[in-house]
């Protein structure tokens, strides 16, 4: 889909057909962070909502929007020798 992806943007984008397969084919070509089929913005609070080039700022939703906004810490502590 060269004239779907002729953008800076890439939030999301929509394709309608009756083609299932054809459906697949062409989400997988379009740069978007998000694709929905003969629908358009279902949304699912456990899938990861976000877009890609100008519009990729991170994603919100889902574990890897949690994981935005987390920090890991690792705490070791040795329990073997006394203070």
């Amino acid at each position: 889909p060269p004239i779907a992806n002729d953008s800076v943007y890439g939030l999301g984008a929509a394709v309608f057909t009756t083609n299932l397969e054809k459906a697949h084919r062409v989400a997988a070509e379009i740069e978007a962070g998000m694709v929905w089929v003969n629908s358009t913005q279902d949304c699912d609070p456990r899938v990861p909502f976000g877009g890609v080039k100008q519009s990729g700022v991170g994603r919100e939703l889902g574990e890897a929007g949690l994981d935005a906004y987390s920090q890991i810490k690792a705490v070791h502590v040795n329990m073997g020798n006394k203070l």
